[in-house]
């Protein structure tokens, strides 16, 4: 099932995405949930399978603006240096533990909505990279128990403002301008991706592949991450961990690739769908 996010004339929702049309489920569930991350905490997900079974929808998915998946999530972890091709390409060496940083949600747009390059930085970076959003809550989750904490799957481009990243040894800044992210199109429910997987990551910057790995790459695999981040902190159902970007940012290409106005970069998950995002200046 694809869970998605979304506004139109008559304000947000979320629903669920099937063959280019879109169930929403804010009216058809007569409102008993405010958002999808309402959803996922209710476990209410058999109850929406019910809904899509009248065949019935209510817009074409053309005529909804997608919104970040998770419009409100409570925390966004993200993992940096996780594939051993970007840790050669920075120069850096793999850790024992994962690297961890945070986003914040007003970082974030959906699929087809532009990600804005900053007038104080030419230097707007991709990273294509998987996001996991959390089902069930937890605390100190044992790795062996992570996967059933998984509501779904989606894409995430973790868009960076390189400079602002490097201006000291915390990266925040340059992670977090405003609408540099992406987070789309969907989720894929985690019954329909099978507990440790194999996904194809791929992105490109104008129909150029820019980067390209697979989930059996990753250093610090997807189950350790969820262990990992539920011994600090408890994990609540919509926080989103966003997994890792392979080699082939455009910081360490020679010459850089850095995006512009009027580019169009695209996130691929193969068992999940494309996140398509034009970039554009901010006003």
């Amino acid at each position: 099932m694809k869970l998605a996010s979304f506004s139109t004339h008559e304000g947000p929702s979320f629903g669920i995405v099937r063959d280019h049309q879109v169930i929403d489920l804010g009216k058809r569930l007569n409102g008993r949930f405010a958002d999808l991350k309402s959803l996922i905490a209710a476990d209410a997900f058999d109850e929406a399978r019910r809904v899509a079974t009248s065949g019935a929808s209510d817009y074409p998915l053309a005529e909804v603006a997608l919104l970040p998946v998770i419009p409100n999530p409570g925390q966004i972890f993200c993992v940096g240096l996780n594939y051993a091709e970007h840790v050669k390409e920075t120069n850096r060496e793999t850790t024992e533990n994962p690297v961890i940083f945070m986003r914040v949600p007003s970082s974030q747009v959906g699929a087809g909505q532009p990600m804005l390059r900053p007038p104080e930085s030419t230097q707007f970076d991709y990273e294509g990279e998987i996001a996991v959003i959390i089902g069930k809550g937890g605390r100190r989750i044992a790795e062996q128990n992570a996967w059933d904490h998984i509501a779904g799957y989606a894409c995430y481009n973790d868009g960076s403002i390189r400079d602002w990243q490097r201006h000291t040894g915390q990266w925040g800044p340059g992670k977090n301008f405003y609408r540099t992210g992406a987070f789309g199109p969907w989720m894929v429910t985690s019954d329909e991706i099978a507990p440790n997987a194999t996904m194809t990551l791929t992105t490109r910057l104008n129909g150029q592949q820019v980067q390209r790995a697979t989930t059996d790459m990753l250093i610090h695999g997807i189950a350790r991450q969820i262990a990992y981040l539920s011994t600090f902190t408890p994990l609540a159902p919509g926080d989103v961990i966003v997994t890792g970007t392979p080699g082939g940012v455009g910081a360490k290409r020679n010459p850089p690739l850095f995006m512009k106005a009027g580019d169009v970069v695209e996130v691929e998950v193969d068992r999940v769908g494309i996140l398509s995002n034009p970039v554009a200046d901010e006003a």
